[in-house]
């Protein structure tokens, strides 16, 4: 899945960590990432949460794909910082899960709090590898 995440490759992310149901990843906060107030645009915030979302609801190796989320914005994060974006999840049963994700400057800070819910569908993220090779 890594091999082929283009989005995430384009926006500096790296994959920390993962294990079954959770995953840990980073970003630093460019130039090119802030806004108007020179503040870290809040659609890459979201990003770096769901692909932290997405790697930890298919650490199982079963497809998922997101059906709902939603985040809470709680302090603002500028250029230069390192944010960690820690996913874990809480719930899963038959084909959904519900995964938290934490948005941190690293070593300090939370700066947003994101609730993801998965759906699984068929297939699994090993074979799409090949598919792809």
């Amino acid at each position: 899945m890594w091999a082929r995440d283009a989005a995430t490759h384009a926006l500096g992310m790296q994959l920390e960590h993962i294990a079954p149901g959770e995953a840990l990843m980073t970003m630093t906060v460019r130039k090119d990432m802030t806004n108007g107030h020179h503040m870290c645009h809040g659609g890459l915030i979201f990003t770096l949460a769901d692909s932290a979302f997405a790697y930890a609801c298919n650490s199982y190796n079963v497809n998922a794909v997101a059906s709902a989320c939603n985040i809470d914005f709680l302090a603002p994060a500028f250029e230069g910082d390192v944010l960690e974006a820690h996913a874990q999840e809480r719930s899963s049963s038959g084909r959904t899960g519900v995964y938290d994700i934490t948005v941190r400057v690293r070593g300090g800070q939370m700066v947003a709090l994101f609730r993801g819910k998965s759906h699984r569908i068929k297939g699994d993220v090993l074979s799409g590898l090949a598919a792809a090779s």
